[in-house]
C-alpha cells in the first residue's frame, strides 16, 4: 500500500452539517475501496486564489490514507462525480524521503486536530494569578547624561 494526501476543497454554499455529511461520503469513498484513513485535517473555510464557479471562499479538507495504487483511480473518478466538490488534488508518496515527510505530515494534523479539543476545556487552576507590584518601585529612575569621550591627543 502506498501513502496519499487529498486535498479536497466544498462548496461554500452548503450548510455546516452539510459540509460535514459530503466530508463523510468522501472518507467513505476512500475506506470502501479500501484505503486506509490515517488522519484529516480540517482547514476551514478560506477565501479561493480565484474564484470557482462563482464561488470566492471554500472548506479546505486534507485526508491523509493509505491505499493500493490501482484504487486511485476509482477514488478520483468518485471525486469528479461529486457536484459538492470544487476542487481536488491526489498527492502520491513513495520514495523514501516523501514516506518520512508524509509520516511528520501526519503527526503534525494530528496534533492541530487534537490541540483545539484540548482549548475546548480549560482548567480555572492553570491561570496564575497576576501580583501588582508596589508603588514605590513604579517612580522612574533620573538617567545620567553620557559623558563624552576625547581621544589623547597625537604627538
Amino acid at each position: 500500500m502506498r501513502n496519499y494526501e487529498n486535498l479536497v476543497i466544498v462548496k461554500p454554499t452548503l450548510t455546516a452539517e452539510e459540509i460535514q455529511e459530503s466530508l463523510k461520503a468522501i472518507q467513505e469513498v476512500i475506506t470502501s475501496n479500501g484505503g486506509c484513513i490515517a488522519t484529516t485535517y480540517d482547514m476551514g473555510m478560506r477565501k479561493l486564489a480565484y474564484p470557482i464557479d462563482k464561488n470566492e471562499r471554500g472548506f479546505f479538507q486534507v485526508i491523509y490514507y493509505s491505499a493500493e495504487p490501482s484504487v486511485i483511480t476509482e477514488i478520483e473518478r468518485r471525486f469528479r462525480l461529486n457536484e459538492e466538490l470544487l476542487r481536488f488534488v491526489t498527492i502520491k508518496y513513495d520514495t523514501n524521503r516523501e514516506i518520512t515527510a508524509w509520516n511528520e505530515l501526519v503527526k503534525k494534523a494530528q496534533k492541530k486536530a487534537e490541540a483545539p479539543k484540548a482549548e475546548a476545556t480549560p482548567v480555572a487552576e492553570e491561570v496564575p494569578a497576576v501580583e501588582e507590584a508596589p508603588a514605590a518601585e513604579a517612580t522612574p529612575a533620573v538617567e545620567e547624561a553620557p559623558v563624552a569621550q576625547t581621544a589623547p591627543a597625537a604627538e
